[in-house]
């Protein structure tokens, strides 16, 4: 930390110290991410959490020459703010930014127009789902055996876990099959062995982030010295796919809660829009002239029902909503192409990891 301004009676003043309570300018943290704590505190940090993003579009810039530029800006971006999410296609060169709605395109669309000196344009937003384990799956590959080309054996297991639980991994083997001339202790093995589960699970059966699930390590090998942490990197998406294949899983999608301020003389209008939208109202109570309605609505029809209510309600209607929970859909199960080396698909994935190699 270089420099400390607090601001005081309209202006910034130079100070050694920011307490509780101030609002201040600092320079010199050139590692810090908003969600960082500064400071020392004597009580306990409280976990914070944030709504997930329900949103999804392709980013693309107007002049293609620009492609990689915008790629940097948008990284750079993504450091100073963590709600901007990116995901990467390397196969078809296509971008993919994290929204918590609409207006977030114009202010993205600002900032690097503005900034970066880049002009971008958005192709239609979807919506983000997340994918459940619906079983219990577990796979196994052999050193050595079964076509394994890595210097290493790994079990996994996984099972559903309890909702909002996102994803824990946990070790079950013994403390000599552990690569520990790689890893300084099972610890760190654990640890990098929990960040390639993670990663893995980017993009389950249907390419969508699963969550809400245990996934348990239940056999482990190596050859000293030749294996290597890479060996464990690579094979684990092959092991945990397979496993998730056997699980089966179930593609949720983003409701969001709603609250809606309208007429009561336009409620017999609204009420038709709502069911076409798939919301579900579940209190509606009459105040003045006014009607109060609370309840859920799909994440994807959100943005369709701020649209059509000043029309609906000339004008006076007002809505409020936000992320609530994810859940099940019925019927055929969206897709989401992968973005990654299909580890579904052995021959595919073997072929991509073995070349780069």
């Amino acid at each position: 930390m270089t420099a400390i301004r607090v601001f005081e009676r309209g202006g910034a003043v130079r100070r050694d110290v920011a307490v509780a309570g101030q609002i201040a300018q600092v320079w010199g943290l050139s590692t810090v991410q908003i969600g960082d704590t500064i400071g020392t505190t004597a009580t306990p940090e409280l976990p914070r959490s944030f709504a997930p993003p329900s949103l999804e579009t392709i980013i693309v810039p107007q002049r293609p020459t620009e492609r990689s530029a915008l790629h940097a800006a948008l990284a750079h971006l993504a450091e100073q703010d963590p709600f901007i999410n990116l995901r990467m296609d390397v196969e078809q060169q296509e971008i993919f930014v994290s929204l918590y709605g609409e207006v977030q395109k114009e202010v993205i669309q600002s900032t690097l127009a503005n900034d970066f000196g880049i002009a971008v344009a958005f192709r239609e937003t979807s919506t983000i789902c997340v994918e459940r384990p619906t079983g219990s799956g577990s796979a196994l590959e052999l050193l050595g055996k079964g076509g394994n080309p890595f210097l290493a054996t790994i079990g996994l297991r996984i099972e559903p876990g309890p909702s909002g639980s996102g994803i824990t991994f946990r070790l079950a083997t013994r403390a000599e099959t552990l690569p520990l001339f790689v890893y300084k202790s099972a610890e760190e093995f654990q640890r990098a062995m929990a960040e390639n589960v993670q990663d893995t699970l980017r993009q389950g059966l249907w390419g969508w982030q699963v969550t809400d699930c245990l996934i348990t390590m239940t056999q482990s090998d190596y050859v000293s010295p030749a294996t290597g942490a890479r060996d464990f990197r690579l094979l684990t998406p092959l092991v945990l796919m397979a496993a998730l294949q056997e699980a089966g899983t179930v593609v949720c999608e983003p409701l969001h809660r709603f609250q809606l301020e309208i007429p009561a003389t336009t409620l017999g209008v609204l009420m038709p829009v709502l069911a076409r939208l798939r919301a579900t109202p579940h209190t509606t109570s009459l105040r003045g002239a006014a009607y109060e309605l609370e309840g859920d609505i799909p994440a994807a029809h959100v943005h369709t029902l701020q649209q059509q209510l000043p029309r609906i309600t000339h004008g006076e209607g007002t809505l409020e909503s936000a992320f609530e929970r994810y859940e099940a859909l019925r019927g055929l199960a969206p897709q989401r192409a992968r973005t990654d080396y299909n580890p579904l698909n052995r021959k595919e994935y073997l072929l991509h990891v073995l070349r780069k190699l």
